[in-house]
């Protein structure tokens, strides 16, 4: 058996590497070999790109260095496309940021790496949407990258570098890829434009935007947000970024030309024959004609208009052609419906369901919908509708990061979230509703960055805002930033003004893979779910009037040009505007008007020796509180605590306990050398415990104190419990706040005089009146 074992193992070994030496594939190099190229951008930082030292079992690999931060990103690709009709690259991209990477362990149980975060997903997106459309369309082999830490720095960030060690990486191996692309952060402090600032640089900067461009300046893919960025600001740092880019992909040319391998030989995906085409294309012209001139239907019933066509045509051409393969002839009909959809938009300048190129689906708004909530809108554009709900709670209620985020993202906490959902039952399907997938994280994160910029910086609460897809037919993200902005002012929130979103699409005409000279194209404004399908551009901005908030575009073909980009811009200002006046129309600013389910804050004072009596053994009192009120105390600082409570009823319920458990009767004046009559509460080995006054709290009078004698326990003395003492007061100490006392300096010659608090008359000071000078001695 052992045999076996060996045999079967040493097969696979040799199966594997003789795998490695079909042609055009280069055998691995026996000695390290380390070509590398340094690209110096315009404001003189310098980005290192290597390849040939690691990973050389990958089809292609790359280290890009900034600083002293490094990313590696290898490229591995399976040589045939997998069995079965693949119509989409199964392309996989996986980001991790490792804690070794920055010398620190990680801080779950296990004290490993676990599950990809979500500041790692939304990295991986970044890479996946900057290279995924450089692919060539006939191109189905199963791909991976992985984007792997190996050190990061406290300057330099790593994601937008792991897109450029992902384009080396791609460049220099043999798997078919149309690129190089460059990529570059672009930041504006004091209206200057910086080149991948450091995050220092970062936090001061009004703008976070990543600018993915191919050669000829062709924008690839955009990602940012801003803090009210100007449009013109906006438009700038997108040409400085493309340019800057072009660098980068000079760099990445000159290291393939010299150690690139040579690309595969793609074989050409199964056709149907001419004659198959010409048969779908006679009986499914007119008939999907008519369905996108139907203005009638709606995203269900259109869908099921094309499902109809499609499902006759395929079995009319496939019973008079019963040996091509179904699957060749659903290929032909989808590939023909594409192009019919773009050919109406162009000949037409109308849309699939009537609307001219710039104009708005209708728009309906409502907040205040349910008594509980803080806060709740509900947005409605077109078949796109979102249920926003906001929530108020306590500081402690923020949303801690990770070590290695808190690093990237330079914030240890967030006191504003958004968590978005995309239920199923939104497209009008089924499947497991569980946690939420890549896209759904990308989507939140997207309307997140929207609605930033206007939460005022100081706020009392932690606020969290859900967000629920309950209808989707295009642009769900962007109708979340409009929703979710009127559930902020419906909760009362102060924020600075009100923000909406739109999603821009576009259709081209180009031959040869040539989108730089593009022959002609449409701007679509309020993108529907089904022209983002056939389209070529998903461009989502977010914003107020006075600038943009967020950005994101996702760009289908290899690069558009910079004019297309300014264009789509224009189109999503003006669509803005309209949105918010229509927003105003619900509500145009921060309820002022107090809700009774709204939370509440208040600051409690004390001394600082009054602490003990507020907290409780152990913090009882405060856990106590919380269960019969759920109100919480939190410490500020020595005099200070901070009550949080869910409603103004819950504070005023708080606030009687709090008074009933501080409640003392007024404190004496007690003088400073004077002499006292102590009564003992409670014997200890280390003094006794006694009390000046009933409302007192027992202070300790040490046995150093008791007696000019040393003795070890206050037994030893005759003393007991109810038995009173003569002490000198010296006041309390400054750190402590504790009394100090003492017994025995009474014990000498009588300096002092002899202040005796009677019982009765402290106890009656405490309705207004204080005597603390009866009886002399």
């Amino acid at each position: 058996m052992l045999q076996c074992i060996r045999a079967s193992s040493w097969q696979r070994y040799s199966l594997r590497h003789v795998g490695n030496t079909f042609p055009g594939h280069r055998r691995l190099n026996s000695t390290l070999e380390t070509p590398d190229v340094d690209v110096a951008l315009s404001t003189g930082r310098v980005i290192r790109i290597s390849s040939g030292k690691y990973a050389r079992f990958a089809d292609g690999c790359s280290v890009v260095s900034v600083g002293d931060t490094a990313v590696m990103v290898t490229a591995v690709a399976k040589p045939k496309p997998s069995g079965g009709n693949n119509s989409f690259l199964p392309l996989v991209v996986d980001y991790r940021q490792k804690a070794a990477a920055a010398g620190r362990i990680p801080t779950n149980f296990l004290r490993r790496e676990l599950g990809p975060s979500e500041k790692e997903i939304l990295a991986a997106r970044l890479v996946d949407r900057s290279i995924r459309p450089m692919f060539p369309a006939e191109y189905r082999s199963d791909t991976q990258l992985v984007c792997n830490m190996l050190a990061i720095d406290s300057s330099n960030l790593p994601d937008v570098q792991a897109i450029n060690a992902a384009s080396a990486a791609l460049a220099l191996s043999d798997i078919p890829w149309n690129g190089p692309i460059g990529a570059v952060r672009v930041g504006l402090v004091d209206n200057e434009i910086i080149i991948n600032p450091t995050r220092k640089e970062l936090q001061l900067s009004s703008l976070d935007l990543v600018v993915t461009a191919a050669k000829q300046n062709l924008v690839v893919m955009l990602e940012g947000r801003g803090n009210v960025v100007n449009e013109n600001e906006l438009r700038m740092a997108i040409k400085k970024g493309t340019k800057e880019a072009q660098l980068i992909i000079n760099g990445i040319e000159k290291l393939q030309k010299s150690f690139g391998k040579p690309k595969r030989t793609l074989d050409p995906l199964p056709q149907a024959a001419e004659e198959i085409e010409a048969a779908v294309r006679t009986m499914a012209e007119m008939r999907l004609r008519e369905i996108f001139r139907d203005f009638a239907h709606d995203k269900l019933s259109r869908d099921q208009a094309v499902t109809n066509s499609r499902t006759d045509t395929i079995d009319k051409v496939w019973s008079s052609y019963p040996n091509v393969d179904p699957a060749l002839i659903t290929d032909c009909f989808n590939r023909f419906s594409k192009t019919v959809f773009r050919e109406m938009i162009f000949e037409e300048n109308r849309r699939c369901d009537g609307r001219q190129l710039d104009d708005l689906r209708k728009i309906s708004c409502g907040v205040n919908l349910h008594k509980p909530l803080h806060g709740s809108a509900l947005f409605q554009r077109g078949q796109t509708q979102v249920f926003a709900t906001v929530a108020l709670d306590s500081h402690e209620s923020a949303l801690k990061l990770d070590p290695i985020t808190s690093l990237d993202m330079g914030v240890k906490s967030k006191n504003f979230f958004l968590h978005y959902e995309f239920p199923p039952y939104a497209t009008g399907e089924t499947g497991k509703i569980g946690p939420v997938g890549r896209r759904e994280i990308g989507h939140g994160a997207l309307a997140e960055k929207g609605l930033v910029p206007i939460i005022p910086h100081e706020h009392p609460f932690t606020i969290r805002l859900t967000a629920e897809v309950l209808e989707s037919n295009g642009s769900s993200s962007m109708a979340t930033v409009c929703a979710g902005s009127m559930a902020l002012m419906d909760a009362g929130i102060p924020v600075q003004e009100a923000a909406a979103g739109v999603a821009i699409g576009l259709v081209t005409k180009y031959e040869n893979n040539d989108t730089k000279h593009l022959q002609d194209y449409r701007i679509l404004t309020d993108l529907l779910g089904i022209e983002d399908y056939m389209g070529d551009m998903d461009m989502k901005v977010a914003g107020t009037r006075r600038g943009m908030t967020a950005i994101q575009a996702d760009i289908k073909v290899p690069g558009i040009p910079l004019k297309v980009v300014m264009e789509s811009l224009q189109k999503a200002m003006e669509a803005r505007f309209r949105i918010l006046d229509i927003m105003d129309e619900t509500i145009a600013s921060a309820r002022t008007l107090k809700k009774d389910c709204w939370p509440v804050t208040d600051q409690l004072q004390i001394e600082p020796h009054q602490r003990s009596k507020l907290v409780g053994p152990g913090g009882i009192n405060i856990r106590r509180l919380y269960l019969e009120t759920g109100v919480q105390l939190n410490q500020e600082d020595e005099h200070t605590f901070r009550i949080f409570a869910p409603s103004e009823a819950a504070m005023h319920e708080a606030k009687e306990y709090l008074e009933s458990l501080m409640k003392v009767e007024k404190i004496p004046d007690l003088e400073f050398g004077a002499i006292y009559t102590a009564k003992i509460v409670e014997l200890k080995d280390t003094g006794v415990m006694v009390t000046l006054y009933p409302s007192m709290p027992p202070a300790l009078l040490h046995n150093s104190q008791l007696d000019q004698r040393k003795i070890a326990h206050p037994s030893a003395l005759g003393l007991e419990v109810g038995s009173e003492i003569q002490v000198k007061y010296f006041g309390r100490d400054p750190v402590s706040g504790f009394m100090r006392l003492s017994r025995k300096v009474l014990q000498g010659p009588a300096t002092g005089m002899i202040r005796n608090l009677d019982r009765s008359a402290s106890s009656s000071s405490s309705n207004g009146t204080s005597d603390t000078s009866e009886g002399k001695s």
